[in-house]
Parts: C-alpha cells; structure tokens; sequence
C-alpha cells in the first residue's frame, strides 16, 4: 500500500508492520499493514487480511476497556484504518505476565528468581500460574530490542513519576484482569501481554493496540491443567507458530541468515490461523473486507472531517 498524503498531515512514520500518519497536533490515523514481522525483521511477503485481524481485535479490545481508563481511540473508519487521540508516550511497554512462560520462563531456567526487579516465587514449572500477575516493564527502543526495566529504575530515569506509575500499573493489572475474563468466555487463557500509555496534558491514557494475538499469548484453557501436570507443551493462539517456522528454517534475524521462501501455500496458512484467531479472541464470524487504497483514503477524509 503506497503512503497516503493526508490533509494537515504534518508528519508519516512507517513502522515494521503500520503505518502512523500525524494530523495536526492532536489526531494519529494509524493504517495496519500486511505487513508481518518477526525477530525485528520484516518478512518478504504480505499476509493478505492480517491488518484487517490485528485493528478490528484491538478496537473491540479498547471499547470493552473504555470504562477502566481512557484511550486514544476516536474512530475506525476502514477495516485496517483507527483514528485517534495524539499523546505523548511514556518510553516503557508495561508487560503483565499471569504465567512464567516464554522470556520469564528463559530468565527463571537460568537460575534467576528475579524479572525486572519482582521476584518470582521458588518451585515454579514451566506455564505454571503466578500467584499473581506480575508487571514487568521494558523500556521502548527507538531500535534495536527492548531492555528490561525495573520501576525503580524507571522512577529514578525519569520515565515515569512515582505517582505516575502508580496509575499505569494499576490500570495495566485492571485490564489484564478484564482481557483474562473476556478470554476466559472464548475458553482462552491470556498468559502476558502489554501495554502502551502516554499522556495529554496531565490525563494519562492507553495507547496503541491491546489483547491482540501480536501483542499477547493465549492458551487453550481446556486440557491446561492436565498438560501441566504431564509436563507437556501448551496449545497456543499468537503468532508463535510463524517463529516456530522461522527457527525450524534457521532463521533467528541474526547476521548472515536468510528468510526461508514463504510460499503461496504458505502464505495462505497465515491467512488463515489469523482469521482463525480473531474467530477464536473475538467469538464472531470474520467478515474479509477487500478495500481499495482510493476508498481507504476516503474513509479516512470522510472521518477526519467528522472529528476535526
């Protein structure tokens, strides 16, 4: 999709997998490619209705949380397309974990009892529950990988006030505690995920997209309890299954490895296990909307006007 140029567009950001476009000094249209990445590298080839998955889940995931703390989003006027609040974002992603798996699990296996300065409790498996979830903040790199963070560290960088992530991991616990029950209907169990504030004026409001295969990692809830108990792997919804693909290809995004060729066939299977996963996350039928950029670009005119 060519970049759009946008009335009082005043400034466009084209990242991994979407692209930002500024309008004036306080509206964001935020356009989800096809685009899909993995270890940091943008793969060779789009995945037809993937955009289309990621902004719908995200916009249902917002309106179900709007009543725990505000959020950016004001309209969602293409399939693909969110219009929304401008803010000024905090340079942490607050990662709220309820089971030790994946970089929590890798952390406990080495023998470390500490994340992000929380402590995780002795005697733990692999998936086991947290007591509680914990949050485990990572700062936001402009590139390059994120680097864990502790609060006091963020309090003491500056990145947040004290009073300040009070309120952003009370409202990141909440709405981890609102994504477990709404997955809890679909028979999902949300294992982590995160979460992106920034501020207007003094408010402090949830940015960017939330409970989203891409920005979580679901378990099947039926059959969990026996598959911990035998020590077997868990059945999961994200999009782990494309880095499983990858790692069986050699392909880690380390110097000198190749993305291994991402076949038609392929490339249909991802299709697929996406729309597969809005089905699953979201408990309705998708419906696949094929939009032309001149229509996109309407829609985005047409709501512009309404908001501005």
């Amino acid at each position: 999709m060519a970049a759009f140029q946008l009335p009082d567009q005043t400034h466009f950001y084209k990242g991994k997998v979407r692209d930002v476009y500024s309008i004036g000094n306080d509206l964001l249209v935020m356009v989800a490619s096809d685009r899909i990445s993995a270890f940091d590298v943008v793969l060779p080839r789009a995945i037809p209705f993937k955009g289309q998955v990621l902004n719908q889940i995200a916009a249902y995931m917002l309106n179900a949380t709007q009543d725990i703390c505000p959020n950016w989003l004001l309209d969602v006027p293409a399939p693909n397309v969110s219009i929304g609040k401008r803010c000024e974002p905090f340079k942490i992603e607050m990662v709220v974990r309820g089971n030790l798996t994946g970089h929590a699990w890798r952390t406990y296996s080495e023998g470390k009892r500490k994340l992000c300065g929380v402590a995780m409790p002795e005697g733990m498996k692999e998936n086991d529950y947290f007591p509680s979830p914990i949050v485990t903040p990572s700062t936001k790199a402009a590139a390059g990988h994120d680097e864990d963070i502790s609060k006091e560290e963020i309090i003491e960088q500056k990145l947040a006030t004290e009073q300040e992530w009070a309120i952003i991991e009370n409202y990141a616990l909440q709405l981890f505690e609102r994504g477990k029950s709404i997955a809890s209907k679909r028979g999902l169990i949300l294992v982590d995920t995160k979460y992106e504030f920034g501020k207007i004026g003094d408010s402090i409001f949830l940015m960017d997209e939330i409970h989203t295969p891409d920005s979580s990692r679901y378990f099947y809830a039926d059959g969990f309890e026996e598959r911990q108990k035998k020590g077997e792997r868990q059945m999961q919804l994200s999009k782990e299954f494309v880095r499983e693909w990858l790692i069986a290809n050699d392909f880690m995004g380390k110097e000198g490895q190749v993305v291994p060729e991402m076949t038609d066939e392929w490339v249909k299977t991802i299709s697929k296990k996406y729309i597969e996963l809005f089905e699953k996350v979201i408990g309705e039928e998708f419906v696949a909307e094929v939009r032309s950029n001149e229509e996109t670009y309407q829609d985005i005119i047409n709501s512009l006007k309404h908001l501005n």
